[in-house]
């Protein structure tokens, strides 16, 4: 009996531990680490959704950022802050859960938030978006909150990676790896990467983008030492421009007209690759207008950690900090218009400012206008005009020259105007004699 040999990327397949597990219970609770609700159960705490909202907690549970940011600023303690429900965990983490951008946006500036805080499962923030697939929230989290931990497992040994990687949530994996987290880390108790996992679970994409990522670690192109160019493209033309003999052609024509071509994906090195590259590259137009590293030198790279905005507010001076970003306080003030330049200077030089974190917050998280990034708001006043609107003018006719056709005028055509006009004629006639018959009659 033959049997198929092992593919060394693909793996050995799922075990039969894992498949064989049994739904009566006989099993520990980790045979069936393949099911949803083993890898994050689905509970949460029952909530009246009446009534005022007094504490933090309720404002992050029932999604409502008014009462959170006025809680925030009448103060507010460690204790109630870090409030827990009956699963342990906080208003930060609820808000992770359920998906709350708006919330978490907003805790970013709030104190004593604990953002490695683990619940009784062993969860954290970041494990709860990256298993829910928030990616948004997920780059929030590593980028607004200092100090964040990645590799943190949770009570079976899954860190964030691992999860995002058994739900699937290919963005997720690929926002964490570029993060810092290792890719090699096991679980505690089955002991598989993120690769394996992807796996046995049957996430191929997922298995493929850890793959790339791992064959291309670092990103160069946001390097200043990058080079915006393709480099094959002189080896191509000059193949292209080559003299050919009457075989080649023939060939070359003969392979044009009988291959098909089938969509696939785009080549390591070639062109759409290296047009990607290029044009999200720091040399740019569309992106050097807009943003300037702060480690021109330090691109991103797999297995890199990453420092939050606060962490860099922390190492670069508040100058430094503003002379960075004093090309966006520019096209801000541009944009609003000669009327508000004092209120546009004004807002540009607090977004440039260091020394607060709300500063650093993405335009489509911070709710503002993209018309008028400055804060100004335009008036608009309506008024009666003085003057009389102006009458449109007929439109003169054209003088019959010599140079110009004119159209034919048929015997028909000629007729019935002519019976037009006496009809005139002779109302016109009638209309005259009973004016004066009535003349006579009143005489």
């Amino acid at each position: 009996m033959a049997v198929a040999s092992e593919d060394p990327h693909l793996g050995v397949g799922p075990d039969p531990d894992l498949s064989e597990c049994s739904l009566a219970g006989e099993s520990d609770d980790s045979g069936s680490v393949l099911s949803e609700d083993s890898v994050l159960p689905a509970y949460e705490r029952e909530e009246q959704q009446g009534g005022p909202i007094n504490t933090l907690y309720q404002a992050c549970s029932r999604n409502a950022p008014a009462s959170l940011k006025r809680i925030l600023e009448r103060g507010v303690t460690k204790e109630e802050v870090m409030e827990l429900d009956i699963n342990g965990r906080n208003g930060l983490m609820t808000a992770v859960a359920k998906g709350l951008i708006d919330i978490v946006s907003i805790l970013h500036t709030c104190p004593y938030i604990d953002i490695n805080h683990q619940d009784n499962d062993g969860h954290t923030a970041l494990m709860l978006a990256a298993h829910s697939g928030f990616v948004t929230i997920l780059n929030y989290i590593l980028n607004y909150y200092p100090g964040v931990e990645v590799e943190l497992m949770d009570t079976r040994g899954f860190t964030a990676l691992l999860k995002a990687s058994i739900a699937g949530h290919n963005d997720c994996v690929s926002t964490l790896v570029m993060a810092g987290a290792d890719v090699n880390a096991v679980d505690g108790h089955h002991l598989k990467d993120a690769r394996d996992w992807a796996l046995k679970t049957g996430h191929w994409e997922t298995f493929q983008r850890i793959r790339r990522l791992a064959a291309k670690p670092r990103a160069d192109q946001f390097c200043d030492s990058y080079v915006p160019e393709w480099p094959d493209l002189k080896e191509l033309v000059a193949k292209a421009t080559a003299p050919r003999s009457v075989g080649q052609r023939v060939a070359h024509k003969l392979r044009q007209t009988f291959t098909f071509t089938f969509p696939q994906d785009p080549q390591d090195g070639g062109v759409l690759d290296s047009m990607v590259r290029m044009t999200s590259s720091v040399h740019s137009p569309l992106i050097a207008t807009g943003c300037h590293p702060l480690c021109p030198t330090s691109p991103p790279e797999v297995g890199k950690r990453r420092m939050a905005v606060p962490e860099l507010s922390q190492v670069h001076s508040g100058k430094e900090l503003e002379g960075r970003t004093r090309h966006s306080a520019d096209r801000a003030s541009m944009s609003s218009g000669s009327s508000g330049s004092s209120a546009a200077s004004a807002s540009s030089v607090s977004m440039s400012c260091a020394n607060g974190v709300k500063t650093f917050i993405p335009r489509n998280v911070g709710r503002r206008n993209s018309v008028f990034p400055a804060g100004c708001i335009p008036q608009i006043r309506v008024t009666k005009s003085s003057e009389p609107t102006p009458k449109k003018e007929k439109k003169k006719k054209r003088s019959k020259s010599k140079t110009h056709l004119e159209p034919p005028i048929w015997k028909y055509k000629e007729a019935k105007e002519e019976k037009k006009k006496e009809k005139k004629r002779l109302e016109k006639e009638a209309k005259e004699k009973e004016k004066e018959k009535n003349k006579n009659k009143k005489k």
